[in-house]
């Protein structure tokens, strides 16, 4: 701030001698001519102080040699400028450590107010705007950022910046010893630090207050009035006048008669006197249709207030006047939902009604109404309503699918968490946060077996292998695998002789799961294995062939999915990174693949490949629950004959199965995904007012189920064709109700039937049903 004040507003003839232009000031032209009459006239070119000299004094005069060196005509030393491009280094360095010197020792010469007699004092003076030594002209100083040098003299050698070699802390240093440290500045054309003078900082300090440099200069001194109001004897001027003044001017007489043949040709037409009424008109005056608003095509007419009622009569019906509760409750309803924007008052008479004091603020909504609200006119396409509405097929012509509910399982004490059915659909498994497993005869709701499990049973399933009898149930960090001994004994028994004929291996191997032999009184409650995780298990499922099966541990990391080989008693990790929280997996019924389905997205892995295939995107909060498609990939379960009292025909059996999938959320959506589509929803259904907690599909028959908080299982008939330019076809046909809603809990799971058109669902109401 105090450089640039100094190179704005100082001008040279201000400062002393011995400071030049370049660093306290850049003046323009005019301050070197004042310069100049300071110099010649006035001012002491010897000492150049503050104070002018004495009237009647000489002026000093200056020698030919002087007045070409203060004005910079002097040879420039073009003859020298052929020689070597400056002195040798330790000439440079020589003036270098000279100017430091100087600079850190006695102030420079030109910065005292008296020059050093002997020397002279125009060596180091400034002109034309720019130190005279350094001779870049109107060149940036930035572009010697780089450069040791910062410009060149008159001889042409390189002006050297100062040595600097102090950091931070010297700086700091030099602050607080140095008395002068507060009025050195810079100059920027040679890089070395000038003290400013007292004089100087007095200049400065008068500059910032608002007052003139000059400390001499009166601006109240008073003014000499020239011209007076006085009649003198002697004219200022008197100069005669001019012949043109009284003769005719020729080039007005050629302007005048090209605007008078302008007017006689209308090229000019006269101003017309302004009409001073107000163009104020009514935008719904004309609405009649031959005025030119009504021929408008997309003109439409503003609506028109409505007309008062009795509400607003000043003495109306009783019934219309409010009591004191419904002026509670119109005080405290918001103003968007009082159904009238004033309560009925009764007066005696017309003159007794008071001003309405809304007035003003209703004419003024009026008024923006008809300003700002835009109208116009839609063209009404004429289609009919029937045609928007898709052509799905009659629900009866879907049959068979559930339709009541026929039977109900109860014998749990608290809420139905998970269900599982047999291969052969004779069996059914429910568990409960009972502590307890149940089985139960599925065609006549009878408990053949309860099998207690000590916590809390967060998934059942059964493995799908006719062959092979045995349950999966998760309770806390283990899953149990149970012989339910129930069914065929053959069965039974060669699931006992496989689960003995495993030989340990000699070495046992690292792995995530620990397998563990039940004892002799936990394999005659049924318990044949236990798979101790350390985490807790929240869901298991087994895979087409039944001997692996898939984990899902609620745990954080690459360790959430899990799994098991039966026949090898073996546990391995599929994944060596999470991609969010687990929520649930399947695999595919035929086909290498495992889905993953995580909150917002669902993962298919290739197994033998071990990579992803694909990420679908179901456009959900959070996902609940998932199942894959029995038959698919361009496959169908065929047509059968609709239904109507009939017998249903048997459904042709699946053909390979493909790619279809569905998903429950808890934000209430179920979407249908079609892999050889995209990786986005085909369809996504909202029929449930609740969140989704189970879906699932039917192995034989185009249906599928979903089941919700709001006590319901809706049935869908979801047909997937041959053609493969054909798109599946979703009908929702029934929902079915019966549980009761506990702790805000409703159908916590669903399950079909393996053969018939049955579904089952297990609620909070602690029963199972079984709809038909």
């Amino acid at each position: 701030m105090l450089a640039k004040s100094l190179q704005v507003l100082v001008p040279p003839c201000t400062l002393s001698g011995g400071v030049r232009a370049g660093v306290v000031s850049g003046g323009q032209k005019s301050a070197q001519k004042q310069l100049w009459s300071c110099a010649t006239q006035s001012w002491s070119p010897t000492v150049c102080s503050l104070q002018p000299s004495l009237p009647g004094a000489p002026a000093p005069s200056l020698s030919d040699s002087e007045e070409s060196v203060f004005s910079g005509l002097e040879d420039s030393g073009s003859d020298s400028s052929e020689e070597e491009d400056g002195a040798s280094g330790e000439e440079q360095h020589s003036r270098m450590e000279k100017a430091t010197g100087q600079q850190a020792g006695t102030p420079s010469p030109r910065t005292q107010v008296a020059s050093v007699p002997g020397e002279d004092e125009y060596a180091e003076d400034s002109s034309d705007e720019e130190d005279i030594r350094n001779t870049v002209g109107n060149v940036p100083l930035a572009w010697y950022e780089d450069f040791p040098h910062v410009g060149y003299d008159l001889d042409g050698r390189r002006i050297y910046k100062p040595l600097r070699t102090q950091d931070e802390l010297d700086q700091f240093l030099d602050k607080m010893d140095n008395p002068d440290y507060w009025r050195t500045v810079q100059d920027r054309t040679t890089g070395h630090d000038v003290r400013l003078t007292d004089e100087q900082v007095a200049l400065v300090q008068r500059l910032q207050r608002g007052q003139f440099g000059d400390v001499s200069f009166d601006p109240y001194e008073p003014s000499v009035d020239f011209f007076s109001g006085d009649l003198m004897i002697h004219p200022v001027t008197n100069r005669p006048a001019d012949k043109r003044s009284f003769i005719p001017s020729l080039v007005e007489k050629e302007k005048v008669s090209r605007m008078v043949h302008a007017i006689k040709m209308g090229w000019i037409q006269p101003r017309r006197p302004r009409d001073p009424t107000p163009s104020f008109y009514d935008l719904w005056a004309q609405e009649d249709p031959n005025a030119v608003l009504g021929r408008h095509k997309m003109h439409v007419p503003a609506p028109k207030l409505a007309l008062p009622g009795h509400a607003e009569s000043y003495n109306p019906p009783p019934e219309y006047l409010p009591s004191e509760e419904e002026r509670l409750a119109w005080d405290q309803q918001e103003p968007e939902e009082r159904k009238l924007s004033f309560l009925p008052r009764q007066f005696s008479s017309l003159r007794a009604v008071p001003a309405y004091g809304r007035f003003i603020q209703e004419r003024f909504e009026r008024c923006l109404d008809l300003y700002l609200c835009p109208r116009q006119r839609k063209m009404r396409v004429n289609v009919d309503p029937e045609d928007l509405i898709p052509k799905l097929p009659r629900p009866r012509d879907l049959q068979p699918f559930p339709t009541c509910q026929a039977l109900v399982y109860r014998g749990h004490s608290d809420l139905v968490r998970c269900l599982s059915v047999s291969p052969g659909g004779q069996w059914l498994a429910s568990g409960s946060d009972d502590g307890s497993v149940r089985l139960w005869e599925a065609a006549t709701a009878r408990c053949v077996r309860t099998v207690p499990v000590g916590g809390v049973v967060r998934s059942v399933a059964w493995n799908p292998q006719p062959a092979i009898c045995l349950v999966a149930v998760a309770v806390e960090d283990t899953v149990l695998l149970l012989n339910p001994t129930v069914g065929d004994r053959l069965a039974v028994s060669s699931t006992d002789q496989l689960l003995s004929a495993y030989t340990p291996p000699a070495e046992p191997a690292a792995q995530p799961a620990q397998w563990l032999e039940a004892s002799e009184e936990e394999r005659r409650g049924g318990l044949r294995l236990r798979v101790c995780h350390g985490k807790p298990v929240t869901q298991v499922t087994w895979h087409g062939r039944g001997d692996y099966l898939a984990v899902v541990l609620a745990t954080t990391g690459h360790t959430q999915v899990l799994i098991h080989q039966l026949s090898r008693r073996r546990s391995q990790s599929p994944f060596r990174r999470s991609h969010g929280q687990v929520q649930r997996v399947a695999f595919h019924p035929v086909r290498p693949f495992l889905l993953v389905a995580s909150q917002r997205s669902v993962r298919l892995y290739h197994l033998l490949r071990q990579e992803l295939t694909k990420k679908l995107l179901p456009n959900c909060k959070w996902v609940s629950s998932l199942a894959v498609h029995p038959a698919g990939e361009g496959a169908s379960w065929g047509r059968w004959a609709p239904g109507g009292g009939g017998a249903p025909r048997s459904p042709p059996l699946c053909l390979p199965p493909g790619d279809n999938v569905i998903c429950g959320s808890y934000d209430s959506k179920l979407v249908w995904f079609d892999l050889d589509l995209s990786t986005k929803p085909y369809r996504v259904l909202r029929h449930h007012k609740k969140a989704l907690r189970a879906v699932a599909f039917h192995p034989r028959y185009p249906l599928f189920a979903s089941g919700s908080d709001d006590g319901s299982v809706i049935v869908c008939h979801g047909m997937v064709y041959n053609d493969l330019l054909q798109n599946p076809l979703l009908v929702p046909v029934k929902v079915l109700k019966g549980h009761a809603l506990t702790r805000d809990l409703g159908v916590l799971d669903v399950a079909f039937h393996p053969t018939q058109p049955w579904v089952f669902s297990a609620g909070a109401d602690g029963t199972v049903r079984l709809f038909s």
